[in-house]
């Protein structure tokens, strides 16, 4: 695991920005389009503002989520309608997005949808996850009851979660669907997403934090983005 730690937020998603670009560009020039997938929550928007402005050709990048709130696409806690309206915005709106939501009656039955969308996608170029004090990351929580699927080798693409701790039922990539990619980040702001990140080292039951499934695997480097405030 890389550790890159920032003075502040800005300075990190300057440079965190830039490297996505970077990633990006190599994957358009090597095989005519990049896949990115982005987390929701309050941590990235200020990153999203950022990459929304890069200059990049955007027209050749797939963006997709890593998890999703099983709520309308408009809805005020839908990851896909925070991310259409800080991420899609500026050069970045001619980007193809791919949601996770389809309307159904639970989200069990929305994943027929769903999983053609995502299991035909080939591996991604960078993957953007975050933590949750829990230690959860996308929404493969510790505290529901589908967690050992979602962490399973042959897990499906995607997964419905209903998470116990947590409001809402969840659409969420599964482990070994999220490590299939070149580069993979851990998105961290504040001091307290610090311990826990040390916590989630210090132990390897990974069914207590599930994030523990990602610093663990061996296949793909992690890099961490971290900034105090």
């Amino acid at each position: 695991m890389q550790f890159h730690q920032y003075n502040d937020t800005n300075t990190l998603n300057e440079d965190f920005a830039k490297r996505l670009v970077t990633l990006l560009n190599e994957a358009i020039t090597e095989r005519g389009r990049a896949y990115l997938v982005v987390s929701g929550g309050r941590t990235p928007t200020a990153l999203f503002n950022a990459l929304s402005e890069a200059e990049l050709a955007w027209e050749n990048v797939t963006i997709l989520l890593a998890d999703e709130r099983f709520v309308p696409v408009d809805a005020t806690d839908s990851n896909e309608r925070l991310v259409k309206a800080n991420l899609l915005q500026a050069n970045a709106a001619k980007a193809e997005f791919i949601s996770l939501y389809a309307s159904a009656a639970t989200a069990e039955q929305s994943i027929a949808k769903v999983l053609p969308r995502i299991a035909s996608l080939p591996s991604f170029d960078a993957v953007i996850l975050g933590m949750g004090e829990d230690g959860h990351t996308a929404s493969l929580f510790p505290c529901s009851a589908e967690l050992t699927a979602g962490l399973s080798a042959d897990a499906p693409a995607v997964l419905a979660v209903n998470p116990t701790t947590a409001p809402f039922q969840r659409i969420s990539l599964s482990l070994p669907r999220l490590l299939d990619t070149q580069h993979l980040f851990i998105h961290l702001v504040g001091s307290g997403k610090l311990a826990v990140l040390k916590s989630a080292q210090a132990g390897t039951d990974v069914t207590s934090m599930p994030i523990r499934a990602i610093l663990q695997q061996p296949d793909v480097d992690v890099a961490v983005m971290y900034a105090a405030n």
